[in-house]
């Protein structure tokens, strides 16, 4: 008996370094508060106009595999297909209150979606997805890593210290650092973002507040910007280039999702994360109070893009 206790008590110890397994036994033991986000149905919208011809990107390397850390805070490790954009129409100025699924917004513009990731860490690719396939771009996670490219001199790694945690990484003001399949550090930003962007021919600039995201959706201009899963609580972090330049993030619950919509109590968000052992409900389109909005934008500070509909598009 004490054998096949001890037998049973090492496979427990070998399952819990595998991510997912540790992720379902601390929600077991220590479950976490609910996301504070609301289900929405996927707004069903007419065709949209035939997508524009990509642009032709230029050579890149992949980021070097060499993870220093695993965390379960994204979708499946494995590389999930893009399948073709939702059919939306391309966005247009609001000119007054919108009324989607009986639900009543100051502004809101269909978006398209796809199911998952491009990549376990590529929530920043898939934001961009959504709003390029919106406007009729059909843009592939290769063409925007090339316009991106990619910081390879320093896989991200945590150190921690008196004055809180660190993550030593690549320049994210410019490019992508960390392996997209395999780092939960990996990350870039919406400064280095607006390459991707320009390299399609589109207008994307920043925004930092309430009032700038109101006002770009009320256009007819959807926002990528950097959150925490689910909106919920994050460890904050500074990141650290080799320069010595430092942004401020959080740890390791770092994400990215579009803004399509508000009114004066919630936000709209289309979110391509969909279900994963961090959250087995997660929608592709939800709404998130704008208090906790606001919240867990400004942990990731305020990093936000307004991105403009083609000219004449």
């Amino acid at each position: 008996m004490v054998l096949t206790g001890l037998i049973v008590l090492a496979a427990l110890a070998v399952a819990l370094l595998v991510p997912e397994v540790r992720s379902e036994v601390r929600a077991l033991i220590r479950p976490e508060p609910p996301a504070p986000i609301t289900p929405l149905a996927l707004a069903t919208v007419p065709p949209r106009p035939p997508p524009r011809a990509p642009a032709t990107p230029t050579a890149t390397t992949p980021p070097t595999a060499r993870a220093t850390a695993a965390a379960a805070t994204s979708s499946p490790a494995t590389a999930t297909p893009s399948p073709a954009p939702t059919d939306t129409p391309l966005p247009t100025p609001t000119p007054g209150p919108v009324v989607v699924n009986g639900r009543v917004y100051d502004a809101y513009i269909p978006a398209a979606s796809k199911e998952g990731q491009f990549y376990q860490y590529s929530c920043e690719f898939d934001a961009a997805w959504v709003i390029l396939a919106t406007y009729g771009i059909d843009a592939s996670f290769e063409e925007m890593l090339a316009a991106i490219g990619t910081d390879n001199r320093v896989e991200p790694y945590i150190e921690e210290t008196s004055q809180g945690f660190l993550i030593h990484g690549g320049d994210i003001a410019t490019s992508f650092s960390g392996d997209y399949t395999k780092n939960f550090l990996a990350r870039s930003t919406g400064a280095a973002f607006r390459k991707v962007f320009a390299h399609y021919g589109l207008e994307a600039g920043p925004v930092h507040d309430r009032a700038g995201i109101e006002a770009a959706l009320r256009r007819g201009a959807l926002v990528w910007m950097k959150t925490t899963v689910d909106f919920k609580p994050w460890r904050p972090a500074t990141w650290v280039t080799p320069e010595g330049a430092t942004f401020q993030t959080v740890l390791g619950n770092d994400h990215a999702v579009v803004v399509i919509g508000f009114n004066q109590d919630v936000v709209v968000i289309r979110d391509v994360l969909g279900p994963t052992s961090s959250n087995r409900q997660r929608p592709y389109e939800y709404e998130v109070s704008w208090e906790a909005f606001l919240a867990s934008w400004g942990a990731q500070a305020y990093d936000g893009l307004a991105v403009e509909p083609p000219a004449g598009g």
